[in-house]
């Protein structure tokens, strides 16, 4: 009998390169099927600590983070975007960039209270509704939803 495989997944919610990083594990793991059982817990990592309750315009955010250029931020979102469609995950318009706490206390309260596959449910919609609908993930009735 194969030993399990537990893989602590460690990202945040508003990153768009752990949304791709995860359609890429999530690529891997079904190709080796049922070969290895994996259990896949995910575990917060806040990329914007201090970011305040009404969030930041992400272009601003990422030109001040970065120092970059809005030039190079397009140029950066459409290699995302391209390679999110690459694996199945389509980027739609996010213009503001959010606190990502209370996302990441539902996250672990769904791995506690529910199961791993609740957990990793809730990872999918949370991208999803950040990434792909541009989404206040910071917004109790988004999180609610």
């Amino acid at each position: 009998m194969t030993k399990p495989l537990h893989i602590d997944f460690v990202s945040d919610v508003v990153c768009p390169w752990c949304a791709i990083g995860l359609a890429s594990l999530e690529k891997a793991l079904a190709a080796i099927g049922d070969a290895v059982p994996v259990t896949l817990v995910f575990q917060p990592f806040e990329l914007n600590p201090s970011m305040g309750a009404a969030g930041e315009p992400i272009v601003e955010h990422l030109a001040a983070k970065y120092g970059i250029t809005p030039e190079q931020i397009a140029q950066n979102q459409a290699s995302i975007r391209e390679r999110g469609a690459a694996l199945g995950f389509a980027f739609g318009q996010r213009d503001r960039i959010w606190n990502t706490f209370a996302a990441h206390r539902l996250l672990w309260w769904a791995g506690v209270e529910e199961s791993p596959a609740a957990q990793r449910a809730l990872k999918h919609a949370l991208l999803q509704a950040y990434h792909g609908e541009g989404r206040d993930i910071s917004s109790r009735e988004v999180l609610m939803d």
